[in-house]
C-alpha cells in the first residue's frame, strides 16, 4: 500500500480541527492515519504482508487518530469498537477492585449511555435554541 503524501497527511490531520475523530484530544506530532472501514491484514505480523481489503486504502476511508484510539481499535469495524467501550464499565466491575471501591465510595460515577465519538458530534446538526 502507498504511503499518504505530506499534503493528504496535512489535510487528513486537519479533517476535525487537527483533533482525534474519536476521543476529540488534539492530535500530537506523532497521529495515526486510521481506516475507517479496516484494511485488515491476514497475517499483520509478518514484514510486506498484503492486505485483506486493498481497495479500503483511501484517503476518504481514513480519520486522523491519537495513538491510544488507533491502537485500541485496531482493525474492528466502528460498530464493533463501540461495543468494546461501551462494555467498558462491566469489565471494571468485573476485573478491577480499585474500580469497584472507587464507585462504592463516590469517587467515580458510571454513566451507561450509548458512545458517540468526536467526529459524529462535529456532524450532528447543531439544534436551534428553544424560547
Amino acid at each position: 500500500m502507498k504511503a499518504l503524501s505530506k499534503v493528504q497527511r496535512a489535510a487528513l490531520r486537519e479533517k476535525y480541527g487537527g483533533r482525534c475523530a474519536y476521543c476529540g484530544n488534539p492530535l500530537a506530532d506523532k497521529w495515526h492515519a486510521d481506516h475507517v472501514d479496516p484494511v485488515v491484514r491476514g497475517d499483520w505480523f509478518k514484514k510486506g504482508s498484503a492486505p485483506d481489503y486493498p481497495e479500503r486504502h483511501t484517503i476518504d476511508n481514513m480519520n486522523p487518530s491519537c495513538p491510544p484510539c488507533n491502537i485500541d481499535k485496531h482493525s474492528m469495524r466502528l460498530d464493533d469498537w463501540r461495543g468494546v467501550i461501551e462494555r467498558s464499565n462491566d469489565v471494571l466491575a468485573r476485573d478491577v477492585s480499585t474500580f469497584r471501591r472507587a464507585v462504592r465510595y463516590g469517587l467515580v460515577s458510571l454513566r451507561n449511555e450509548p458512545v458517540m465519538f468526536f467526529f459524529e458530534r462535529m456532524e450532528s446538526p447543531i439544534e436551534e435554541p428553544t424560547a
